[in-house]
């Protein structure tokens, strides 16, 4: 079974796809306001803007992270 967590900072959310991390830390590196490894939970959505969130999630490696806009979800 796949376990996905959502975290969301009411502007994006960004999706974990646990089943797909392969641990680059890419995003620890990138983007340490919001990704946490050490912390539970480990994604801080609260700790940069919405743009360096989106940015930094399309650079993840294995595709373990996405993140959409909540105005974009489609219900």
């Amino acid at each position: 079974m796949e376990n996905t967590k959502e975290y969301t900072n009411g502007e994006v959310t960004i999706v974990w796809k646990q089943a797909l991390c392969t641990h680059s830390a890419n995003c620890a590196r990138g983007l340490a306001s919001v990704f946490k490894p050490k912390e539970k939970p480990w994604i801080h959505p609260h700790g940069a803007t919405s743009e360096e969130i989106i940015e930094q999630v399309a650079k993840c490696p294995s595709g373990a992270l996405t993140a959409y806009y909540n105005k974009d979800k489609k219900e």
